[in-house]
């Protein structure tokens, strides 16, 4: 199996690479010199094989120049399993801790802007590389980073003090920020959002920029938004700049999905029909595909699962988060997709409904969305915020998984 070390480009070549692509700005290539990630990885780590499609465990001492090859390569990097639970070698079963591809960094570092002598705040510390770039570019002692696991924020705290990184890594929630350090000049979040903390808003100065992954139950994936924080800091708004997959705050995890919980029996128990929604469609662009992000907005409450193509035909699964509800959706090569639905909703019919309100309005990239944040939740709106009209959608804290009870006004 080829791995990263086989011919790898090295750092100079990663480099050329992430600004030819558009991820680094110039300003921060001292940055990714000065600081590189395998000071920052630990001894056995699990980065993703793309050859593969697996994490993978490599240690450093056993294999160096292939654990070099991964630590200098554009790959994600798992570096706790099962909240610290997991033991030996081998991949655990959920990733809870990691250092992201260099690529995605250092497009959200771009994002935020961050200048000498700015107080900057990162939720989500993890192995403290991005920290001690955000260090590096605003100065020592300007940043605050926040861990919730005890063990990670104790391990990037001495990784940082031995590289010589002047950062304060806090032990907390980092849903709540960390008001001592406050007004922050920009706040980074470097884990998958499903209710937009009002706290960071609050702790970031007005006019001040905030940058995090965000998203909704329907998929994992995450799109990154760079909200500006109002003149009267009673709001932040902005756009999202593109797709992401990150983590999730760990008290806004989705708890598993048990599909016999589900379907008890056969699909034919649901009520059948078919749709000329075509996989191609539907699933174009694979999970960073905007519909899905775009479905997951006006069909709340929602999660899809993807089954592995077998002999031409795909399901796509359907689970209501509320109830019981559930739809499937089998593609099957030169047919008409079949579908079946159950429960109190009709799934797929909403599902559908969407994706066609995304394809009429000219299937929009993510950069046709914004989002605006306020103290009773945030609304997500295509081409323009118009709060009088609600030509968005307002409120994720009636979302599974949130709290309070906010409300869904579709786009007209």
């Amino acid at each position: 199996m080829a791995y990263a070390g086989e011919g790898r480009p090295g750092r100079s070549e990663l480099a050329l690479a992430l600004r030819a692509a558009g991820a680094m700005s110039d300003g921060w290539a001292d940055a990714f010199e000065a600081v590189p990630r395998s000071e920052f990885l630990p001894e056995l780590m699990w980065p993703w094989d793309m050859a593969a499609g697996r994490s993978v465990a490599v240690s450093r001492s056993e294999e160096p120049e292939r654990w070099l090859g991964y630590a200098e390569s554009d790959c994600p990097v798992v570096t706790q399993w099962d909240d610290g639970a997991h033991v030996g070698t081998e991949p655990g079963e959920v990733a809870t801790s990691s250092a992201s591809m260099p690529s995605v960094v250092f497009r959200m570092l771009r994002d935020l802007d961050v200048r000498a002598g700015d107080r900057v705040l990162e939720v989500g510390t993890a192995t403290g590389w991005n920290a001690a770039l955000l260090a590096h570019r605003a100065g020592g002692g300007r940043v605050v980073s926040v861990e919730v696991d005890e063990g990670v924020a104790e391990r990037a705290r001495g990784v940082l003090e031995a590289f010589g990184s002047r950062v304060r890594v806090v032990h907390g929630d980092g849903f709540r920020g960390w008001a001592e350090g406050a007004p922050y000049d920009r706040v980074v979040g470097t884990c998958g959002l499903r209710r937009f903390p009002w706290a960071w808003v609050e702790q970031c100065r007005p006019g001040g920029i905030i940058v995090a992954p965000w998203g909704t139950h329907f998929g994992n994936g995450d799109g990154v938004v760079r909200l500006v924080v109002a003149a009267d800091g009673r709001s932040a708004s902005g756009r999202f700049t593109g797709p992401v997959e990150f983590m999730k705050l760990r008290a806004q995890r989705l708890p598993g999905v048990v599909h016999r919980e589900y379907v008890r029996g056969s699909v034919a128990e649901g009520w059948e029909s078919s749709t000329e929604v075509t996989e191609a469609e539907f699933l174009g662009g694979g999970r960073f595909g905007v519909q899905r992000f775009a479905v997951g907005l006006r069909v709340r409450d929602c999660l899809q699962v993807e089954a592995e193509k077998r002999d031409g035909a795909r399901p796509v699964w359907f689970y209501g988060l509320r109830d019981r509800s559930w739809a499937c959706v089998q593609f099957r090569d030169g047919e008409a997709a079949r579908v079946w639905q159950y429960g109190a909703r009709r799934l797929w019919d909403e599902v559908e409904a969407a994706y066609r309100w995304w394809a009429g309005n000219g299937r929009p990239g993510y950069d046709r969305f914004g989002m605006t944040v306020t103290p009773d939740g945030e609304r997500v709106w295509l081409d323009e915020d118009q709060p009088g009209g609600w030509g968005g959608f307002l409120g994720t804290r009636g979302e599974f998984g949130g709290a309070g009870g906010g409300r869904v006004l579709p786009i007209q």
